[in-house]
């Protein structure tokens, strides 16, 4: 258990309590708001910090690799969830729910592609594409300026580029994965 991989598991621990404040958010209780996107903000920096610790001191295991995109997973998934369905937050923090729906079948096709990998091959490689890492980036902006609140033209700009984006990083796991699968 090296530090890289105590981080990426506080992430993933970060994702509940991102949400809970979200939750339990009202006007009485603005702070709640400030909580969240804190939290979200910290949990992105604690991406970087994990990946950068893992290549920086040679520290990068099979257990990392995994737990690092489900982490992510987590606190993404969460984030696109509660910002396009949670009906109480303020109208300038919400989430278009077909970006929502974007974001969630890829994570959802990535998921079952490659659990028919392992089925098919008997292990799974995670190893990330740059799409994907870039897509990773993006969907973490969106939602911190959606959090932000930030002005509605640079919420549709980062909201088409984060569903343009998923598509083709999408469409570029699939093609790896179907390679993968034929090989075997």
């Amino acid at each position: 258990m090296n530090w890289a991989t105590r981080i990426s598991i506080f992430r993933i621990l970060l994702a509940p309590v991102f949400v809970t404040s979200l939750v339990y958010y009202s006007p009485v209780k603005p702070y709640l708001l400030t909580l969240a996107a804190s939290i979200f903000g910290f949990a992105c920096l604690t991406d970087a910090i994990d990946g950068y610790l893992a290549r920086r001191l040679n520290q990068v295991t099979d257990f990392g690799t995994y737990i690092d995109p489900i982490a992510d997973k987590a606190l993404l998934l969460s984030g696109f969830l509660s910002l396009s369905f949670m009906s109480h937050l303020p109208g300038g923090m919400r989430i278009p729910a077909w970006v929502a729906i974007v974001v969630v079948t890829r994570d959802i096709v990535i998921i079952i592609g490659s659990t028919i990998i392992f089925f098919t091959t008997g292990h799974l490689k995670a190893k990330p594409l740059f799409v994907g890492k870039l897509t990773t980036v993006f969907q973490m902006a969106a939602l911190f300026l959606a959090l932000l609140q930030a002005p509605p033209l640079v919420l549709a700009v980062i909201f088409y580029s984060v569903a343009i984006l998923t598509l083709i990083s999408g469409i570029q796991y699939i093609r790896v994965g179907g390679k993968i699968v034929q090989a075997s």
